[in-house]
């Protein structure tokens, strides 16, 4: 139970190309509306390292976690909470090589300091919806 709700906290353990894969059997439960009842959490190099932003749908942006995620419910029209992890060095060769990588010791220092308000969005989520966690939440 999260703020009075019942959770369930989901890590796929696919590639993140195939992260939907971990959603399919909840498309089989009438009660399951990922508008209302899916909150997703995926790293976002458009964000800067330090920063996080909730959206209440939208389109994959390129990322391919959420590319999967959306082949999987056949719509865009879930939350997320992008957690910012940018931006990408001029000279990074592959994006998967950067966002795979290791932080350095002051990044993730500053991921660190997301980590309470973090929770505090997603349990606004849970208790307010997305609006009004987008509104607190949101700078």
């Amino acid at each position: 139970m999260v703020a009075e709700r019942e959770a369930q906290l989901l890590k796929p353990q696919t590639y993140m190309n195939r992260s939907g894969a971990a959603l399919a059997p909840f498309l089989d439960d009438p009660g399951f509306d990922p508008a209302r009842d899916l909150l997703v959490l995926v790293d976002d190099v458009a964000i800067a390292l330090g920063r996080f932003r909730l959206r209440g749908a939208g389109s994959s942006g390129g990322h391919n976690g959420l590319r999967s995620i959306e082949g999987t419910l056949r719509r865009q029209d879930y939350a997320r909470l992008r957690i910012g992890v940018g931006p990408v060095p001029p000279d990074t060769g592959d994006l998967a090589d950067f966002v795979l990588g290791e932080f350095t010791r002051d990044e993730r220092a500053a991921v660190d300091t997301l980590l309470d308000p973090m929770a505090e969005a997603v349990e606004g989520w849970l208790t307010d919806g997305i609006e009004l966690a987008m509104s607190r939440f949101n700078r």
